[in-house]
């Protein structure tokens, strides 16, 4: 699991930050989930995961309230004794001076948000589980088909660039060539994104280096994406028995979470953004339900059984 410096969580998140005499520039955060402390402000640190970013809403803020300035001194100092991170106190509420005496006195940093408690959880959950999901590289090349993210892998120089550029100017957006960062953010899913370095930009053998972004506009690009489809483009073997029907899908495994992949022949003559497109467009059909492998098998059945039936008449 990365590191997530604390300091980007402020300025993501447009945060007040109410310690500012407390230095964050070495912080970091090591959990992507979050924490309301409302059994620990009635006492209760059994199980308490200290590590996560603490949340303070309308009903915790609430409860203390009612609590007298001794009860206060005792949980304050329990809870912002215990390690945490750092504390965020929602609907522009603000705390205490006993709270911000503890804080202090631990070097725990305190912040500030407008935003309303669930929206800030469900933003700064989603951020931070992309931020902090595990990652790996891999060379190929990831477009956004028609809201389909296609991974295409392959060789070096087989063509994966130059299919990503007809792809770009058919319409569709790149998200990154040559190298792909992917992040398992779910058991489910996978979200791929470009190095800093590299973003917008496509390596174009003869023609070196270009802007995608300056060339066809901020429509172009993707800063990240979904995977949805793999596509391995490899060199076409006349000895090779390709799949011509896709009655059985195919999978590739990144991070545990598995793909389905396509492997497609490459030849003189075959049109890749066109194939990838075809792909990227019959994969959503599929997970809306309409297979059209099995369709054909079941129209070839229908008439195979048809043909029995009147010879059985016939007779």
């Amino acid at each position: 699991m990365a590191n997530l410096p604390l300091i980007s969580l402020v300025e993501k998140m447009n945060l007040i930050n109410l310690t500012p005499e407390i230095d964050i520039s070495k912080s970091v955060i090591t959990q992507p989930d979050i924490n309301r402390p409302a059994l620990q402000l009635t006492g209760y640190f059994e199980h308490f995961n200290r590590n996560r970013v603490q949340i303070v809403g309308f009903v915790e803020y609430s409860y203390t309230q009612y609590m007298d300035d001794e009860r206060k001194e005792e949980i304050y100092e329990k809870f912002l004794n215990s390690g945490v991170p750092c504390v965020v106190f929602c609907r522009d509420l603000d705390p205490d001076d006993i709270f911000m005496k503890h804080a202090r006195a631990n070097n725990v940093p305190v912040f500030k948000s407008t935003y309303p408690t669930g929206a800030f959880e469900a933003e700064i959950t989603r951020w931070m589980k992309v931020r902090l999901a595990p990652c790996i590289s891999i060379h190929g090349v990831l477009v956004d088909v028609n809201g389909e993210g296609v991974l295409i892998t392959g060789e070096s120089g087989i063509g994966k660039s130059e299919a990503a550029l007809e792809l770009i100017r058919r319409g569709h957006r790149l998200i990154s060539d040559d190298v792909v960062e992917i992040r398992k953010v779910s058991d489910d899913t996978l979200v791929g994104s470009a190095p800093d370095i590299t973003k917008h930009f496509i390596e174009l053998r003869g023609i070196g280096i270009v802007d995608v972004k300056a060339l066809f506009g901020a429509t172009s690009v993707k800063d990240t994406q979904t995977i949805d489809l793999v596509i391995r483009l490899e060199d076409w073997d006349k000895d090779k028995d390709y799949d011509r029907l896709g009655m059985e899908e195919e999978y590739t495994e990144y991070l545990g979470n598995k793909v389905v992949c396509h492997n497609i022949p490459i030849r003189p003559g075959r049109n890749l953004s066109i194939i990838c497109e075809t792909a990227a467009i019959n994969h959503r059909q599929k997970k809306m339900g309409y297979n059209a492998a099995k369709e054909l098998y079941k129209r070839v059945q229908e008439n195979l059984m048809k043909r029995q039936q009147e010879q059985t008449m016939v007779k």
